[in-house]
């Protein structure tokens, strides 16, 4: 028996749909757990990039406590992001981490840009961070209003 190609999309966007949030939770967490980890145990490649940023802006701390916190931040970021219920407590996190996370393209040009639109390899490595975006999007816009029951 031949299943009509209309069937078959649709039968393809339900599925994608019921798996798109939990994939998309389990994906952040895998990244903010892991990145995180490594950055806790000294062994984060990013570590550099953190430190030039540390010393142009916070400097009230040893950054070797620095790291370690945020390191440690990840890792709740990403514990939270696949614990249900939590979405409005991480992606408020997610946001100021972003917001950091996007600084160095601002604020070391020279270490995140090769040229006017090309970025380095630390440059991309950042501005990935839009598909991070968008997946917390999507978490949110799956999540049912306050006060309104499921």
């Amino acid at each position: 028996m031949r299943m009509p190609l209309r069937k078959i999309d649709i039968e393809l966007i339900h599925f994608f749909r019921r798996i798109s949030v939990p994939i998309a939770r389990f994906g952040l967490f895998v990244i903010f757990f892991w990145f995180g980890i490594l950055k806790v145990v000294d062994m984060s490649p990013a570590s550099p990039l953190v430190q030039n940023l540390f010393e142009q802006t916070i400097g009230f701390m040893p950054f070797s406590t620095f790291i370690v916190l945020f390191g440690l931040f990840e890792c709740l970021i990403g514990i939270l992001f696949i614990i249900r219920g939590l979405e409005r407590v991480v992606i408020p996190m997610l946001f100021i981490h972003m917001v950091t996370t996007f600084m160095p393209l601002f604020l070391l040009p020279s270490v995140t840009w090769s040229s006017i639109m090309v970025p380095t390899l630390e440059g991309q490595y950042i501005i990935k961070n839009l598909v991070i975006i968008a997946a917390a999007i999507g978490i949110a816009a799956h999540l049912h209003p306050i006060g309104k029951s499921k």
